[in-house]
């Protein structure tokens, strides 16, 4: 049982600031009210938090949510804030998960488990392992948020999931406190989806991650633009951090910083459809972009498939469809989450009318109405 909280208050810059613990030799945390939390999300749309505690450590992750329970708070775990689309301010409880730690756990010589705290920012890691000769994740870099996130949403990249490097997770339940192990079968790994946005969605605060990386792991290069740019150096030549660095600039040249401008990425998932249906679209655009996967369906590319509905560079001032890639939803400045939401809509719409095919968001949805 977690004891009282203290309740010690003071007032800064006209933000009530709460001190607690929810144990006597615990690091007591901060709460703070009406927190504008607009700079932590990648999409820059305006936020609100009605309450907000950072936290380091597992202590303080409980904590944090047995307050939020006790309070009767609705809880909101918030990372590097680049997957998601905030329609409206959050009335509740918004933990900022800002552990750090890097550490390796098993090593033979040639494969290890390396185990990141969840707050670790995921593209500085993914240079790190790759600093340190480790190969794994090197389709992986330059993609926004944090270590925790990555599994939520089985974040993947030319070819590369986070599956396939998987070892284990630990997360935290939000109800009991208590900490599990979560490994590869445990955590149900889909195409951008996991157990974690499926049936176990809202339960779980995810810790650390551990990923089994391999120092001469093969390289996979075989994908679109990451072939065509490693194309310059001779396949026996090419390191994990050639593929990184040529993954860096693709990304660079197609996809804006979100520091600059207002984005989360890819605002659609690549649409898998049956063969037969792949099959028909085939015949009306010979020229469409196909991957074919293991189970016999078909992966599109939702960009290309945004491209030819015309909405490509598409501006309605605020925000608009970025002009290099059209799976990019941007905020130049002064759009909601609504305003977004709508043009989103307004795209899955078009493409449905024609091309049959209703595309799907990646980026989570909060405060919906």
């Amino acid at each position: 049982m977690y004891c009282s909280f203290n309740k010690r208050y003071y007032y800064k810059n006209e933000h009530i600031v709460r001190f607690i613990t929810a144990q006597p030799n615990h690091t007591f945390l901060k709460v703070i009210t009406d927190v504008d939390i607009t700079h932590e999300l990648t999409f820059h749309v305006p936020a609100m938090a009605s309450r907000y505690i950072e936290v380091k450590d597992d202590d303080q992750v409980r904590d944090a949510l047995a307050f939020g329970r006790e309070e009767g708070l609705n809880i909101l775990i918030l990372g590097g804030g680049s997957n998601m689309l905030f329609h409206s301010n959050f009335e509740g409880l918004v933990v900022k998960i800002a552990s750090r730690g890097i550490q390796v756990l098993n090593d033979d010589g040639r494969v290890l488990e390396v185990v990141a705290e969840a707050g670790e920012m995921w593209h500085h890691f993914v240079m790190h392992t790759l600093e340190s000769g480790w190969g794994g994740l090197e389709n992986l870099a330059l993609i926004p948020g944090c270590v925790g996130a990555s599994p939520m949403q089985n974040i993947g990249a030319y070819g590369v999931e986070i599956k396939d490097v998987f070892s284990w997770l630990e997360a935290i339940n939000i109800e009991s406190g208590e900490c599990v192990k979560f490994h590869l079968e445990d955590c149900k790994f889909g195409y951008r989806e996991s157990i974690f946005k499926l049936e176990e969605k809202d339960k779980w605060v995810i810790v650390r991650v551990a990923f089994r990386l391999d120092r001469k792991s093969e390289l996979k290069t075989g994908y679109g633009a990451l072939e065509s740019e490693l194309s310059k150096i001779s396949k026996t030549q090419i390191t994990h951090s050639d593929v990184a660095n040529a993954v860096v600039k693709i990304r660079n040249s197609k996809l804006p910083n979100p520091a600059i401008l207002g984005n989360a990425g890819s605002f659609f998932k690549n649409p898998v459809i049956d063969h037969n249906v792949f099959l028909d679209l085939k015949l009306i655009y010979p020229e469409i972009p196909n991957y074919p996967q293991t189970d016999g369906t078909v992966k599109l590319a939702a960009g290309w498939l945004i491209d030819q509905a015309g909405w490509k560079g598409h501006s309605r001032g605020t925000h608009g469809v970025h002009d290099k890639q059209a799976l990019v939803l941007v905020n130049r400045g002064g759009a909601s989450g609504q305003d977004i939401w709508q043009l989103a809509t307004d795209i899955m719409t078009s493409v449905e009318h024609k091309f049959g095919i209703m595309l799907e968001p990646e980026v989570n949805q909060i405060g919906m109405i």
